[in-house]
């Protein structure tokens, strides 16, 4: 698709989301959309960090570390072996676009209310059972329609609509990590931001090269035990800890989410542990979003998570010494405001996503004049 034609339709949709799943809400009908199932010459771009072993190309995007043969399709969904190569089948294939508050990532102490680009992809590296997008999440690119966009023109777009960043988010931007990676290269020559919303699950090459390009994540560590991690989302524990640390260390601006799933990973001890590795590894100034579930995809039969359960949660993270810690998902409680840690005074006031009130002056505390930590333009 040509640039002028990409932003054409785009400005026929305006702002809403360009998805081809339910899962956000509406369904569009798209007139320049493609079928790679029945499309001759799909635009697939070969696959980055490979090697070639004696039972085939193994991918090293992840920890993962599929063994293809050929026409074999990887974990992600999305990489597969054609004619003796591996080929990212995601590449310039978005299934979902959409203009975001940067407060929906979640991110909160990042440019409190800046519009973000939000781009997605089929497929995702892990199986999580209570995945709430599984329909884009757990299928190839093939088997839904999507459209033709290069990174050119998901920036030229992300310029037209006034978006100071993109995001890579609605489904595991490492398992479209080409597309991702040369979009953000070219975004941040242009200063526009890049946000990655992650699973964390990205081998170490991979994110040191993308790192000089990324501002800002939302990591969402799922469980603080390796058992229940393996069985919820079938992948590793370590490797997403090993990403908070590296990102850390590379000064990016993180933040960090636990969604808290009643039998799964509502075991106060675990949460407890979790928040002191936190706290002690150098976060207590990084936000910590404890989210509740809603019944989901192969979870439907698990209630939502009780509020008390949120507050104790909660508790028990300011209790281990991190000092922002927010409640997703309860609108009741007005459990994402933002609070001085020094004085308690109430700084940023948010109703879902929208920014009610911020009296954050020059980063600090107009009343204590403490340094608030984090991002706010």
């Amino acid at each position: 698709m040509k640039k002028r034609k990409f932003i054409k339709q785009m400005g026929v949709l305006g702002a809403s989301l360009y998805s081809t799943s339910t899962v956000f809400g509406r369904n569009y009908q798209f007139t320049n959309s493609t079928d790679h199932m029945s499309q001759d010459q799909p635009a697939y771009k070969e696959a980055s960090y490979v090697i070639q072993t004696p039972k085939g190309l193994r991918c090293l995007i992840c920890p993962n570390e599929c063994t293809l043969k050929e026409g074999e399709v990887s974990d992600c969904h999305n990489r597969k072996v054609i004619q003796g190569k591996l080929y990212s089948t995601a590449y310039g294939n978005p299934c979902a676009l959409h203009v975001d508050p940067v407060e929906k990532k979640p991110l909160v102490h990042y440019y409190p209310g800046m519009r973000t680009f939000s781009v997605g992809t089929a497929g995702c590296n892990f199986s999580c059972l209570n995945c709430q997008n599984w329909e884009i999440s757990q299928v190839s690119p093939g088997d839904l329609r999507s459209h033709q966009a290069s990174p050119e023109e998901l920036l030229a777009t992300a310029k037209q609509y006034q978006c100071p960043a993109i995001a890579y988010t609605y489904t595991e931007p490492t398992s479209f990590f080409e597309y991702m990676f040369d979009t953000a290269m070219l975004a941040s020559k242009a200063g526009i931001k890049n946000i990655m919303i992650s699973n964390g699950f990205i081998n170490p090459k991979p994110l040191d090269d993308l790192i000089p390009y990324l501002d800002a994540a939302n990591i969402d560590l799922k469980a603080f035990n390796s058992e229940t991690y393996m069985q919820l989302t079938g992948g590793d524990l370590e490797p997403v800890l090993d990403t908070l640390l590296t990102l850390k260390s590379k000064e990016k601006w993180i933040e960090i989410t636990n969604l808290i799933i009643p039998g799964w990973t509502d075991d106060l001890d675990m949460i407890k542990k979790m928040c002191r590795w936190l706290s002690r590894k150098g976060f207590a100034d990084h936000p910590l979003h404890f989210s509740r579930f809603h019944p989901a995809h192969k979870l439907k039969h698990v209630k939502s998570t009780p509020l008390k359960t949120l507050l104790a949660a909660r508790k028990i993270a300011l209790d281990a010494g991190l000092r922002y810690v927010y409640i997703g998902n309860v609108p009741e409680i007005a459990g994402e405001n933002t609070a001085c840690h020094a004085c308690k005074e109430l700084l940023v006031q948010r109703s879902g996503y929208t920014i009610q009130s911020n009296t954050i002056k020059d980063g600090c505390c107009p009343s204590c004049a403490n340094e608030i930590p984090g991002h706010w333009g």
